[in-house]
Formats: C-alpha cells, structure tokens, sequence
C-alpha cells in the first residue's frame, strides 16, 4: 500500500485527517506546490482508494448515544455468510470484524440507554446462526483514534 503514495501524499493525507476540510489552496501554500496539483493528487487518492472519504466526526454522547459496548458472537460455520450480512443492517452496529479466535465476529455498538442495549441482544440472539453473544459494557474511552499514523 505505502508504494502507492510518496511523501508528498502522506503529507496531504496527515492534512486531511487533521481537518478534513482545509483548503487545497491551503495545502498547496503549505507544501509549496499548485493547487491543481493538490487537486490531480486527492483526486488519484481517492480513485485509488486510499482516500475513502471525508465525514464529520460527531460526539456520539452528545447526541445521546451514550452506551457503548463490544460485543463477542459466535455464529454457526455453514449460516456464517448471511448470519454476519443481517448483522451489519442493524443500524445502532457501527463496526463489525470478522476475527479469528473462539468468536466469529466482534461488533461495536452505540445505543441511547441500557435498555436499547438489551433490545439489541435479544435481536442479535433472535438470528438465525448466531449461536452465543458475550457483551462487554464500555465504561469509559481511553483512547480511540480517528486517524491513521503514515509514517
């Protein structure tokens, strides 16, 4: 992957990922370079999918998703494909990682309350193939990165 881009990529990406909405007149100034060329390169980022984006970061507490919680399952081999396909459509699932170990998959959920949280169990437990969850309550964020470190 790091053959793909040089220097002068990485240090357009760390720009972006600081703030996603700089200027490319801004990152032109700052490299020294024109801003067509800063444009030609986000551009190839993006068609090359190194560059998947540009989201707004939202405090998921402050807009009352205030549980957080890991959750472990273990999913019968032969529904794996379609089990894990119903799980990713459940909207309050933000990530979900096929992982080896003793778990099938670990999911990474947000919900307004402990109760949400317990409706989202009972549903997981409810599909077909999902034959055991263990769930870790989140008490508190130590560190969760947003960005990815290119150097």
């Amino acid at each position: 992957m790091t053959s793909q881009i040089d220097e002068i990529d990485k240090k357009i990406l760390k720009m972006l990922q600081k703030d996603g909405r700089i200027s490319y007149s801004r990152i032109a100034r700052v490299l020294g370079l024109s801003e067509a060329t800063i444009h030609l390169r986000v551009k190839k980022l993006k068609e090359k999918g190194i560059l998947k984006g540009f989201i707004a970061v939202v405090d998921p507490e402050k807009v009352g998703k205030d549980v957080a919680a890991i959750i472990l399952t273990k999913i019968d081999t032969d529904k794996y494909k379609e089990t894990v396909e119903k799980i990713a459509q459940f909207d309050d699932i933000y990530e979900v990682y096929d992982v080896t170990g003793d778990f099938s998959t670990v999911l990474k959920v947000r919900v307004s309350s402990k109760d949400e949280l317990a409706e989202l169990l009972d549903k997981l437990g409810k599909i077909e193939g999902v034959r055991e969850t263990y769930t870790m309550y989140i008490l508190r964020t130590i560190k969760e990165e947003k960005t990815i470190k290119l150097d």
